[in-house]
């Protein structure tokens, strides 16, 4: 629901949209600015599809791309572990050469008690959406991530 919202929302800007069940590592390297998505399942763990992708990421070399995170979180049901896997993913992604991160997004407005998608203590690694509590603010928060995301990546005309 989240990257469909996000493609649409992106229009002529996006070139690929891919389902990371579908897909091969590889791929990546063939953009130069990758968003993705991840939802953290259970108690804090990675989805399914990224947990048997991640193993295969390795030896990648993203030096050069511009990486943002987009995720989906319960913050009431799971408060002390809300987007852990966006944390999870970064720590990954980051390790593959030198990516850069855009997107961070701030803590302002969440109300949670702990999580590794954390970056300073001030912003999460990118956006955090919450179907479970806060669906109504969907589309406010990928608007203006999406304008952060087009700013870091200096796609908006100056």
């Amino acid at each position: 629901m989240a990257a469909e919202k996000i493609c649409e929302q992106l229009g002529q800007f996006v070139s690929h949209c891919a389902d990371v069940s579908k897909s091969e590592p590889e791929e990546l390297q063939n953009y130069d600015i990758l968003l993705l998505g991840v939802s953290t399942w259970n108690i804090g763990e990675m989805q399914d599809d990224w947990d048997e992708f991640i193993p295969r990421m390795e030896g990648l070399d993203l030096s050069g791309k511009q990486v943002g995170f987009f995720a989906m979180g319960d913050a009431i049901g799971y408060s002390y572990n809300f987007l852990d896997a966006m944390g999870q993913l970064w720590n990954v992604v980051k390790e593959l050469g030198s990516p850069q991160l855009v997107g961070i997004w701030p803590t302002e407005g969440y109300e949670f008690d702990e999580s590794e998608a954390v970056y300073d203590d001030n912003h999460f690694v990118g956006v955090g959406l919450d179907e479970d509590n806060e669906p109504d603010l969907h589309d406010e928060r990928i608007k203006g991530w999406l304008m952060k995301i087009m700013t870091d990546c200096e796609l908006l005309p100056s």
